[in-house]
């Protein structure tokens, strides 16, 4: 009996113990809060409709019901006489992933004396800069070409696009309605940056503002006039500024609206809002929350990868899961995936690239073929929390976990012999496999990091498509920018929030002398 007790205090003080490491919130699984967005990816209480296995209310009657392992289980699942013969079994071995042997964290160390503006030059260098420069003015005088000329326009600087980014950003920091609140004589006006440019002067950059001018012979997709920036981007995201740690997730990051507009815009008006054009995903660090890849998916037209042609989901968004892991291949990364990605036979296809993964099912959104039915529907007798059953397939395992709701898993990262828990604010421990405990764990890093830095997101709505994902983009290269400032010396020097790392950046854009940020 000691020795039993002894084993489960080592247990449990292990789980704390990676709890504590990774900053984790004990509340996940949907106990003592609510969840942290209504993103369904973080959705993960028992009572989720996104989530959960059970099918919404009037979905063939199965929310709330019980249904046995005779019962018709989701699209492309399979019989147990089926799945026995396709190698599944209630036989269960331990795996082993291995080691990962990459150091994560920044690929160059900046010195103490670094800038906030020399942090976020790391994603937007000058040549970058210079380019927005270059096209905006080409973009201009063609305009003028067609349409007349306009008198009030003279061309554009390096600085004046730096202060120009500096002023649209400022709406990160300082929430405003709308970026020319600032020379306005309201709440939002802020006078100590809006004599370094004109309203006029602004609003003529913003109308000729390019990152690309022309349409090229090669570029006839729906992003061409940002895909250079992109591209650029997204090898600044990658091991040229940061390495990040063998846990990683895919998800659609959380971008928060303007509670501004919210409060005073009509119904119509909200719902019209909400529609964006195209949607974006991430890889994701979840030791650091630095965001290492990026993928834009335009929801109309043709894009440069044939994936707009893609109507059923899980494979489109399989398609974007290859897409975002394609540099990951002999790595040995473990990546945790959402129900829309979560299927075998991508797992299958990432395990042969030596990239392995743990993802939460659900059998409305999830691909579930070659599943047995048998692990996708409620059993008849009734569960207690903790309780689970496991069932495996080669290295992948597929799990079902009951707490106050069934919640099912697949996993080729972790053996499905090894326990874990849950660690509960009421009830204190709940025991579940230890796949289980990794992915509450990891996911929840991520609901904190979406749920501080997605305040930060530049407000400045363009109507184009392409200026959208421009900002967006903008901000996410801003928040990984403080997060290598706080991994680097420069931090211990002066310790910046974000709010005060963001208000620092607006004044080096805008050059102006007093850079100390207001408290």
């Amino acid at each position: 009996m000691a020795e039993c007790g002894r084993k489960a205090l080592s247990v449990l003080e292990a789980a704390r113990s990676r709890y504590e490491s990774l900053q984790i919130s004990d509340d996940v699984f949907g106990e003592s809060g609510d969840d942290s967005s209504d993103n369904p990816f973080y959705s993960t209480s028992g009572d989720s409709n996104s989530d959960n296995c059970c099918m919404e209310a009037g979905d063939d009657q199965r929310s709330g019901e019980t249904m046995n392992c005779q019962s018709g289980g989701p699209p492309g699942s399979v019989s147990i006489t089926q799945a026995e013969e396709d190698g599944w079994s209630d036989t269960l071995q331990d795996i082993t992933v291995a080691p990962y042997n990459e150091t994560y964290g920044p690929t160059q160390r900046m010195p103490a004396t670094a800038t906030c503006m020399d942090f976020f030059q790391l994603f937007v260098p000058d040549n970058a800069i210079q380019n927005m420069v270059t096209q905006t003015n080409m973009y201009a005088k063609k305009y003028q070409e067609r349409f007349g000329s306009d008198e009030g326009w003279r061309n554009v600087t390096a600085a004046e696009m730096k202060a120009f980014l500096g002023f649209v950003t400022s709406t990160s920091v300082h929430r405003c309605e709308s970026v020319l609140s600032i020379w306005s004589s309201g709440f939002f006006s802020n006078r100590s940056i809006a004599l370094k440019m004109s309203q006029a002067r602004f609003e003529k950059i913003l109308k000729y503002f390019h990152i690309v001018a022309f349409r090229s012979s090669h570029g006839s997709h729906g992003l061409y006039k940002i895909q250079p920036f992109l591209d650029s981007l997204q090898q600044s995201f990658g091991c040229s500024t940061f390495r990040p740690s063998q846990t990683q997730v895919l998800h659609e990051p959380l971008i928060d609206e303007d509670p501004v507009f919210i409060t005073t815009c009509t119904e119509r008006e909200l719902r019209k809002r909400k529609k964006r054009k195209f949607s974006l995903w991430v890889r994701q660090c979840t030791s650091t929350g630095f965001i290492c890849q990026i993928y834009v998916h335009l929801k109309e037209g043709q894009g440069p990868d044939g994936l707009a042609t893609l109507k059923y989901k899980p494979q489109l968004h399989s398609m974007v899961a290859k897409q975002l892991c394609q540099n990951l291949s002999g790595r040995n990364s473990i990546i945790f995936t959402g129900p829309s990605i979560t299927s075998l036979n991508l797992y299958q296809e990432f395990e042969k690239q030596e990239i392995y993964c743990c993802g939460l099912l659900s059998t409305r959104k999830s691909d579930c073929t070659g599943l047995p039915q048998c692990m996708l529907v409620n059993p008849e007798s009734p569960q207690q929390r903790g309780q689970s059953r496991s069932m495996m397939r080669g290295n992948t395992s597929l799990i079902s976990w009951y707490n106050k709701g069934h919640f099912r898993f697949l996993t080729n990262a972790y053996s499905p012999t090894k326990e874990g828990v849950i660690i509960k604010r009421k009830s204190g421990e709940i025991p579940c496999p230890l796949a289980v405990e990794a992915f509450a764990a990891h996911l929840s890093y991520i609901c904190k990091y979406d749920d501080k830095y997605s305040k930060y997101f530049i407000f400045h709505k363009p109507n184009k498509t392409w200026q959208q994902v421009f900002w967006l983009t903008i901000s996410i290269a801003i928040n990984n920018a403080y997060i290598l400032y706080k991994m680097s010396d420069a931090y211990h020097v002066k310790r910046y929030s974000r709010a005060q790392f963001g208000e620092r950046l607006v004044r080096e854009l805008l050059n102006l002398d007093d850079c100390t940020p207001t408290q």
